[in-house]
């Protein structure tokens, strides 16, 4: 039997309802992180702790119904503080105009676009590690999808608002859909600006369905955890303190409702298997579709330092360069927060994203300097000035124009941040210290972060503020309402983000004991035996000569 369709015990073992054997594991003596082994004829375990089904069981759930500690509640009102901004910045916008916003007649697209960008592309590492993984059966993504997934809906959450309200009469987006009007006005459906639309409308729809399903299986167990406690306490069951109603009722009525009847039977999971994986399948194109979407809303137009062909591979490889950078921004605090989190996402699937983030930073370094070599090649004065004028040379090493005038980038220090961020930061994980050290990986990963948001800048704003005349020059100073939106974009994030890891499973339970050794129903800890090679005459009780025996189990540690 396998651990899709297995036999009785098997499937007790796997819903934690019985104990099983833990298996002894070997440990790095440096970093005493039993998920490092180096040996290649070991295999390297997923899960730590000498965990069993039922223990994963416990830490996932009791994450919910334990509560996450103390830090939570003054970590979501500072969060929710934060988010407040965003909702009273858009009022204030509506009310008054996109005047209070930095843009001008020279600028028209700044930190609006700029966030939109950035927040889209932040959304991509949910779909590659919860799709292209899979598919590519990488069994480490187990523990990480489901907060990857989760941070893909709450970051396009924050992306869709920016469109929405950059276009001044925010009661007039209705139009951007093709919806019959009585003055016969549709969309221009040859504009990249409205495939946006529809590239965003359905990367969320199927992320959301995709997150959605991978949890159904696990609000079936908090639902009938909930329900078994009920039953076991009676009256005696913990109530809220004004309202007196049972928490575990509460629990069991809404759990129940979003398991939509989950039964856990051989159908079900039959079911769910496939659908996870046609899931996957319509998923992984829309992780290349649609940030090449979103980079044609510059590559489309003739504007210098927009109109190159390099733009969706580049877009894309940046896009899960920072989307990676914002999960590990997410775990790595998470590991310290909760308790048991370390046995789950170990310091190997730190090192593993550490490793992507390196070589998805080459991409990017490649395509910043592919730039250069487009406009070189191209031999277009105004694509070369766009790269040395506007963005590269520095105030202190200034050149002498035609016309007598020190010439230098505007916008240098937004160019060399984005650099220092995005291409130099990266090259610390070439140190296997450094892709092992959460510290590290965690600063290597706000620089990434920090610089993904400059890389968007540099894009949008160097190429607009000086256009083909000189009488369209002008520069562009964000407001304190550009930069409070943004803020409280950040803040609306961090909130949906708190509310995910306190009311909803960061992780996904049957995946995990999947890949834990127990969930093979051969494994030797059950005392199967080892195959025809031993000599030894059977013990009292033990299977005759001749009898099947059960091949021998992978060794996952010593």
């Amino acid at each position: 039997m396998s651990a899709i369709n297995p036999d009785q015990t098997t499937a007790q073992r796997l819903a934690g309802m019985v104990p099983s054997p833990k298996p002894q594991r070997m440990e790095d003596p440096v970093t005493r992180d039993g998920s490092l082994v180096e040996d290649p004829a070991v295999r390297a375990p997923l899960v730590l702790g000498d965990r069993t089904f039922n223990d994963v069981t416990e830490t996932v759930c009791g994450y919910i119904e334990k509560g996450p500690g103390r830090w939570w509640m003054p970590a979501f009102g500072l969060a929710s503080g934060v988010a407040g901004l965003m909702p009273l910045m858009i009022l204030y916008l509506i009310t008054t105009g996109v005047g209070v916003w930095g843009l001008n007649n020279h600028v028209d697209w700044a930190w609006d676009i700029t966030n939109f960008v950035f927040w889209i592309g932040i959304g991509h590492a949910g779909t590659l590690i919860s799709a292209i993984l899979c598919l590519l059966k990488q069994k480490w993504r187990t523990s990480i999808n489901r907060a990857a997934e989760a941070m893909t809906i709450f970051a396009v959450i924050c992306a869709g608002t920016f469109p929405g309200i950059h276009v001044g009469r925010i009661w007039m987006t209705w139009m951007l859909f093709p919806i019959p009007n009585a003055n016969a006005i549709w969309p221009n459906f040859s504009s990249p600006l409205l495939w946006d639309v529809f590239a965003v409308s359905t990367y969320a729809t199927v992320s959301a369905l995709f997150w959605y399903m991978g949890m159904i299986p696990d609000f079936a167990t908090l639902r009938d955890r909930a329900a078994i406690r009920l039953m076991r306490d009676g009256q005696d069951a913990e109530t809220l303190p004004i309202l007196n109603i049972r928490v575990d009722m509460i629990r069991a009525r809404i759990y129940g409702i979003l398991s939509m009847g989950w039964r856990f039977s051989a159908r079900h999971w039959h079911t769910y298997e496939k659908a996870y994986l046609m899931l996957a399948g319509i998923s992984t194109p829309l992780v290349l579709s649609v940030h090449s979407i979103v980079s044609f809303d510059f590559a489309t137009s003739i504007v210098p330092g927009w109109h190159t062909t390099i733009f969706p591979p580049y877009f894309v490889a940046g896009a899960i360069f920072g989307g990676f950078a914002m999960v590990l921004m997410l775990l790595i605090p998470s590991r310290e927060l909760f308790p048991g989190m370390k046995d789950l996402v170990t310091l190997r699937h730190l090192e593993n994203m550490a490793k992507i983030i390196l070589v998805t930073g080459f991409m990017v370094g490649f395509a910043y300097a592919m730039e250069f070599f487009v406009a070189w090649y191209g031999a277009n004065k105004y694509e070369q000035d766009v790269f040395v004028y506007n963005r590269l040379i520095p105030p202190f090493f200034a050149v002498t124009g035609e016309d007598g005038q020190l010439k230098y980038a505007p916008y240098w220090w937004a160019y060399w941040a984005m650099i220092s961020c995005n291409v130099i930061s990266p090259q610390l994980f070439w140190f296997k210290w450094a892709r092992q050290s959460p510290v590290a990986i965690f600063i290597v990963a706000f620089a990434v972060t920090i610089g993904m948001w400059f890389e968007r800048f540099v894009i949008i704003v160097t190429s607009l503020h000086r256009a083909f005349l000189p009488s369209e020059w002008g520069m562009f100073f964000a407001t304190p309402v550009d930069i409070l939106t943004f803020v409280g974009s950040c803040g609306t994030f961090l909130t949906l983000y708190l509310l995910f890891v306190r009311f909803l499973p960061q992780f996904a339970m049957s995946e995990i004991k999947n890949v834990m050794p127990q969930a093979n129903p051969h494994w030797e800890g059950y005392g199967h035996g080892h195959g025809h090679a031993s000599h030894n005459p059977p013990a009292s009780g033990a299977a005759p000569a001749g009898a099947h025996h059960a091949p021998d189990a992978p060794k996952e540690g010593l």
